[in-house]
C-alpha cells in the first residue's frame, strides 16, 4: 500500500522531532535522492511504489552515483546537502527518513533494499541485523 504524502511527512516529522513539515520534507528529499542513486531495478521501483508520488519521483530520478557510498559517506553526503547540518544531525535526518521508508516497505522489501547497499546500512534503516554492532 502506498503511503499518503501527509502521513509520510507526519511520520518523518515525528521521528525527526522537526518543528515543521518543511524540515521533514527537506530531509526526506535529500535522503531519498541519495538512496535512489544506490538502488536499481525492481527493488527501486517496488520501493517507489510504496512512497508518496513526489518522494517516489525523487527516488526514481536521482543523479547516478559514481560509486556506492559507505554508510559513513552517506551520512557525510546527507549533511553536506542540508544547509546547516552536521554529521550528527545528518544521521538523525537519515534515521527519521529511512526508518519511515522501512516501515512503508515492510521487512521483505527492506531486506532486498539492504542487499543492494554496502554493509552497515541496516543501522541507518533502524533494522540492525544479527551480528551488527551499533
Amino acid at each position: 500500500m502506498t503511503l499518503r504524502w501527509e502521513a509520510f511527512l507526519e511520520e518523518v516529522q515525528e521521528r525527526g522531532e522537526y518543528d515543521t513539515p518543511q524540515e521533514a520534507e527537506r530531509a526526506a528529499r535529500v535522503v531519498l535522492a541519495l538512496l535512489g542513486a544506490h538502488l536499481v531495478g525492481d527493488v527501486r521501483a517496488e520501493l517507489a511504489a510504496r512512497l508518496p508520488e513526489t518522494m517516489a519521483l525523487i527516488l526514481l530520478n536521482p543523479l547516478p552515483a559514481a560509486e556506492p557510498l559507505s554508510p559513513e559517506r552517506f551520512v557525510r553526503a546527507t549533511a553536506a546537502w542540508i544547509e546547516g547540518a552536521t554529521e550528527t544531525t545528518g544521521l538523525w535526518d537519515i534515521g527519521a527518513v529511512l526508518s519511515t521508508v522501512a516501515d512503508a516497505a515492510g521487512d521483505d522489501l527492506t531486506g532486498r533494499v539492504l542487499l543492494q547497499l554496502p554493509p552497515g546500512y541496516d543501522l541507518l534503516f533502524g533494522r540492525p541485523t544479527a551480528g551488527t554492532r551499533p
